[in-house]
């Protein structure tokens, strides 16, 4: 899952088996504001982002952004007005976003909502004046990544490892493996051996392939003891 799961979606598998599920964090994932690769913008803070994507401006920034001029951008850009890419609302990228980039405001009804995170960097990239928020595993030639600071003033960070592991980058988040394990019983040897191959090099070079960042040994340590596994 790339979000955590809700209390409501907790509480039903707690009615159906009398415990809580167990989660593991197998990869940790950047979420990254694209912009199109002649864009000028040098960075960008959350409340920016909020004003950008959000009709509520939950963040607290003073106005409505809706063109490149808005963000100091001169020239051909200061009149063009931003053009948004998002995900559905079925993805968890989407609430993730909605939750940590806009406040948990609300969307602004232009955001053109894509069916996958390739199809957001696809948008961007054949539209100059763009903007849209996807995996950063997504990135191609065509799209350049947004520096984002927490606030005005502070430190803007780019979306990559280093950063999302330091927890400098305000959109990094772990992807989940939620499983069925009775806390009173050591777990079954197959959803055990599948857990070891998850945190293996094997594992962990298949969450490369797909764009993410590989867990930390500490952390992998961490989740497979609390499992039982030895």
């Amino acid at each position: 899952m790339s979000r955590e799961m809700k209390s409501k979606e907790i509480d039903e598998f707690e009615k159906k088996f009398g415990y809580k599920p167990t989660r593991i964090r197998s990869a940790v994932d950047a979420l990254a504001v694209f912009v199109h690769k002649d864009n000028p913008i040098k960075s960008m803070t959350l409340q920016q982002v909020d004003a950008i994507f959000s009709k509520n401006r939950k963040g607290g920034f003073s106005k409505d952004i809706v063109t490149w001029g808005d963000l100091g951008l001169t020239g051909e850009w200061a009149d063009k007005p931003i053009s948004l890419y998002g995900r559905n609302s079925a993805s968890g990228t989407y609430g993730y976003f909605k939750e940590v980039g806009l406040f948990h405001g609300d969307y602004k009804d232009s955001v053109k909502e894509q069916p996958g995170s390739s199809a957001v960097v696809q948008g961007v990239a054949t539209d100059k004046y763009a903007i849209g928020y996807s995996g950063v595993g997504y990135k191609t030639a065509d799209v350049r990544t947004v520096p984002l600071a927490v606030g005005e003033g502070k430190p803007s960070f780019d979306a990559n490892a280093e950063n999302a592991y330091s927890g400098d980058y305000p959109l990094a988040r772990f992807l989940y493996i939620y499983l069925n394990k009775n806390p009173n019983q050591a777990i079954n040897p197959l959803q055990g051996e599948f857990i070891k191959y998850v945190f293996s090099k094997e594992g962990q070079q298949i969450v490369i392939k797909d764009g993410f960042y590989p867990v930390t040994n500490a952390l992998a340590q961490e989740d497979i003891k609390t499992l039982g596994i030895k």
